[in-house]
């Protein structure tokens, strides 16, 4: 299977590259980036291409897909946003995003979430899309409602950072509950390659 790429109004999401170390570095030692991630933050350059070669890992066993997400204006690398613990035969994964701050409240981690789900629910055909979060992660949870995701629970010490386990959050989102507008969009897609 080769690597998915999309494109969305404002964005490019390709595959990410060893040559994306610095930039991915950048944002994933940064506290204000990580404080919600579930992680501790990078200290060295080197933990930034072990997690990148883990994601081409992951594509190539179909145990997950990380995508950059690059300003289409400038094509820098901004952050990523992939399907975690993906399984093609439950029909499920779950989502996971990053952004640089220089980016934040600009809809575009919206953008990017909406080219994802759109893809695992039209192409892969997946059934549940699962999010975990920090209860304090207002942002993220707010998004992730808005986009349709129900808040089913709060899993205890279910997160280990800063060696102390936290609480989450745990969303979902189902094929059957994704927006009519999109998934009209899909099906009328669908028929045209049939």
């Amino acid at each position: 299977m080769d690597f998915p790429i999309f494109e969305t109004e404002r964005l490019h999401l390709n595959n990410v590259e060893e040559e994306d170390m610095t930039a991915f570095f950048d944002i994933m030692s940064r506290e204000e980036v990580i404080s919600y991630y579930g992680m501790d933050a990078l200290v060295h350059p080197e933990e930034a291409v072990e997690i990148i070669r883990s994601f081409h890992t992951n594509f190539n066993f179909k145990r997950g897909m990380r995508w950059a997400i690059r300003s289409k204006e400038t094509n820098e690398f901004i952050g990523t946003i992939g399907l975690n613990n993906l399984n093609l035969r439950a029909k499920k994964a779950e989502i996971g995003y990053e952004l640089h701050p220089d980016y934040w409240r600009q809809g575009l981690m919206q953008e990017a979430i909406i080219a994802v789900l759109r893809y695992a629910f039209a192409e892969l055909d997946l059934y549940r899309i699962g999010a975990v979060t920090f209860p304090e992660n207002t942002s993220s949870n707010q998004l992730l409602e808005k986009l349709g995701f129900t808040l089913e629970g709060r899993l205890r010490g279910y997160l280990y950072q800063r060696n102390h386990s936290y609480d989450a959050f745990v969303f979902s989102l189902l094929k059957t509950e994704w927006p009519e507008w999109d998934r009209a969009t899909a099906n009328s897609k669908e028929e045209g390659e049939a």
